[in-house]
Parts: structure tokens; sequence; C-alpha cells
């Protein structure tokens, strides 16, 4: 049911809605196909809003998932969550109450009917969890909301969702297709990247409560994303799509990656959030990590690069809340810097930058230099290039192997980039020693720079024929 490419409008823009716990962000997985949102047996999972571009029937509008607005909720931020919500349905263009035809009406049911009813938009009312035929009758109970039509579906097993669908898309405003250009964002600045050109995917991670959620906001210059002081906010890997001197750049807000141990003690919403953030990792192409300037540097912020750095993405650390520090003088960002660079030496390729979320100090050299790494990421070194390279740096240093016999690096070719991969053919070596691949990393950035990206090393014994000798 998803779209391929990335569009959707405001203009076209299907708003779920309803209180905690009825299946919003089940319904929004099964349709949008992006498995983007977080489902759990939690009331009140869903805290920041999701949209995903879907096309059904040949029209394409905008799905949005918003949190459970109406209800009883533990959740603290609660009331945060539903003042989001709220300013997102304003802007829908048809909007589908989600009820639960196992609970059957609820009063705040009926809430949430009264507010959607303000907005002066089409309204759907989707029955979800009638997944056998005993739970059908209870659908009539929901025609004392007087919205038609009223569609069961099941949204966890796929019933009844094209019928809902149907029933959309029959609503939407206009009979011409919505422009291409993207309004993921509000931010005017959003546009649609040039033909054949590749999107940039910067994913904003860290420990929690070190500010990427602030970030985000800042950078696309909208309330984009919940924001609080409370640890954990974010639960959903969240994309914001935002247009930047001609280029698309995705940002994914992830949720804060903490210690397994810690994740485990915490239940199964943040060990999905974790997750999440982890495959925002692998699609990305630059992690920027966000250290707090007031904390230090800390393990868990080791172990948040390092996460990245497996991930195969590019890294940037940005120092957060630097304007909290900055009055210290240059002798403190000197000793800073060098504390930072001593606790994450595996990743002293990785660019340092210096900013505030909170006032928007040198913010935009999130992008600057986002677009500087990607590039670097993407080189191909020739043959020729490489193996000069490799003769001078073998000429300075030679491997040896485990069992102390004599090691040849015979040639070397890169076999991919993003990030840039390098096969070192030996005569019998099939495996380097850690200090050894540090020595030829080095090498390698210093020739051919690859600022910001991690550098991936394989060796090969390359097996000589013997000769057969000559039949008389």
């Amino acid at each position: 049911m998803a779209m391929k490419g990335v569009r959707g409008a405001q203009g076209n823009r299907v708003v779920l809605i309803g209180r905690p716990n009825v299946g919003k962000s089940t319904l929004f997985n099964r349709v949008s196909g992006a498995r983007s949102a977080i489902v759990a047996p939690v009331a009140g999972t869903t805290r920041d809003i999701l949209r995903q571009p879907v096309e059904w029937l040949a029209r394409e509008f905008e799905l949005v998932d918003t949190g459970g607005l109406f209800g009883a909720s533990s959740d603290p931020l609660h009331e945060e969550v539903a003042k989001h919500g709220l300013r997102e349905i304003e802007t829908a263009a048809v909007i589908v109450v989600l009820v639960d035809g196992q609970d059957g009406l609820m009063p705040a049911d009926e809430v949430v009917v009264t507010h959607a009813r303000r907005i002066g938009v089409p309204l759907v009312l989707a029955v979800n969890k009638v997944d056998n035929p005993q739970l059908q009758d209870r659908s009539a109970e929901f025609f004392k909301l007087a919205i038609s039509p009223v569609v069961t579906i099941a949204a966890e097993h796929g019933l009844g969702v094209g019928d809902l669908l149907d029933e959309v898309v029959a609503r939407l405003p206009g009979q011409r297709r919505i422009k291409s250009k993207s309004q993921l964002s509000v931010s005017d600045d959003v546009i649609e990247s040039p033909e054949g050109s590749a999107e940039i995917r910067l994913a904003i991670v860290g420990r929690p409560n070190v500010g990427k959620s602030s970030l985000v906001n800042r950078l696309v210059r909208e309330e984009r994303v919940l924001v609080s002081d409370l640890p954990g906010t974010t639960r959903d890997a969240i994309d914001t799509v935002v247009g930047w001197h001609g280029r698309r750049i995705r940002l994914v807000d992830t949720a804060g990656i903490r210690k397994p141990g810690k994740v485990a003690q915490s239940g199964q919403v943040e060990s999905v959030s974790t997750l999440l953030a982890r495959r925002a990792l692998k699609r990305a192409d630059v992690a920027i990590v966000l250290i707090d300037a007031t904390a230090g540097v800390t393990k868990q912020d080791a172990a948040v690069v390092g996460e990245a750095e497996r991930a195969g993405c590019s890294i940037i650390i940005a120092v957060n809340k630097w304007d909290l520090v900055k009055k210290e003088g240059a002798d403190y960002v000197k000793t800073f810097d060098a504390d930072l660079r001593d606790n994450l030496k595996f990743a002293d390729f990785a660019p340092i930058l210096h900013i505030s979320a909170l006032t928007g100090e040198r913010i935009q050299q999130v992008f600057v230099r986002g677009l500087k790494v990607i590039e670097d990421r993407a080189k191909h070194v020739s043959t020729a290039e490489l193996n000069r390279m490799v003769t001078k740096a073998t000429a300075r240093h030679q491997p040896h192997s485990r069992r102390g016999k004599e090691v040849k690096v015979l040639y070397a070719t890169q076999v991919s980039s993003r990030p840039p991969t390098f096969v070192f053919f030996t005569n019998i070596e099939t495996r380097f020693h850690f200090s050894y691949q540090r020595f030829l990393r080095n090498q390698l950035r210093r020739a051919f720079g690859f600022e910001g990206s991690p550098i991936w090393l394989k060796a090969r014994a390359r097996r000589v024929q013997p000769r057969r000798g000559r039949r008389s």
C-alpha cells in the first residue's frame, strides 16, 4: 500500500485519531508498510506525530498517526502529546476515527468524535479488532456516534483495511493527483530533489535526554517532534524531510540508545525503541551523535558511537548545550575535545561540532559537515592510486602473520563505498592484526581523506597455482 518515492501534502492529509490503545499505530503500519510506529499493549505508546505518504486507487495522500489524545493515561507527557495531536487534526482533509470493537463504545470515543466534528472535514469510523464473525454485531452500538460510513476492520491482520481506504479516498478533496513537491515538513524550503539525485539521510542519535528532538525541531523550524526534559520522550524513529541549498535531507530523530541491562529493566516499549534506533542507523548515511557538553563524555556515549560505526554510518560528533559551557574559555574547549578524543579513540575520524539546539548556535554546521562527510564517504579510489599508496605504506611497515611468517601485500582494490571498503590480497594471510588495520586506515585517510567515515578492511590470501611442467 505504501507509495514509492516521497510525496504527500497537507491538502490531502488523512489523520488517524482515537483514544489510547485502539490500534492507531497498528493501522498506520499496515497501511503505510513502513513499520515505523511502535506497537505495544500499553496505552499511550505513540507520543510523536508520524507521517507517511500512501497511494491507494491512484490517489496519493499523507497518512498521519497521532498519539492517544483522550481518555485516561499514566504517561507524564500525555498533556503535551494531546496538544500536538489536536494541532495536527486541524490540518486534516479526512479524519479516520478509530474505536475498539472488543471494548465497545466508551465515553472517551464520544469525546474524540466531538472534537473531530469541530474540524469540519469528512469523518470515517473504523471499528477495529473485529477479527471474528461474533464481533460483527457489536459494530451496531457505534451507530450512536452518527458517523457514516462505518467500516469494521482488523488492522493487525489486514481485514477490511482495503474497504476502509476505499471510503477514505472517496472523500479526499479534488480529483487531480497531488503535486510531487514534498510537504512532509511544513518548513517553507522543503523541496523535491533534482531528478536522479540521492536523498541525504541523517540520523540524530545519542543517549537519552541529550537534546536530539530539540535539534530536529530547530533544524526544521517547527515543533515537529515532542520535546521534554523527561528522558526517553521519543520512542519512534521519526522521519522529517527538509530542503537545504537545493539538497533534500531526511532527518531521523531516534529514541535514546541505552545500555542493554537498563533497556531490559524499562520494558517492551523501550526495547523496541532501541531496536528502531539501530535500524535507523543502518539506513542512514550519517549519524549525528549528540553528546551533552555539561555531562562530558560517558561510556554510554561511546556505546552509541560504536553502534553507528558498526552500522557503517559516517559519524559527526555534535556536542550540544555548548551555550552552557562556552563561557569557560578557550582552554576548556581544548581540554573537552582532548578528553572526548581520548574516550573515543576508535572514532578519531569523526569531526567535532560545538552546537546549541536551544539557541541555534552553529546548528547549520550539521548540514554543512554532513554534506562534506557524505562526499568523502562516496569516494572511489582507482586501483592504480591505491596500490601506489600501498607500496609506500608496506615499505615502511610490513605486516606479520599470527605465526610469525612474513606477509606480503600483493595488491589492493576498493570494492565498494558508503562506507569505503578495501580488499588487500596477500600471499598467505586472511586477517590483519588490529594494530596493522589501524596503520592502514591512517594511511588511507592521509592519502585520500574519508573524513567522518569508517573504513572497512578485508584481507584475502591469493593462492598461487603451481606451475605445470612442460610435456616432452
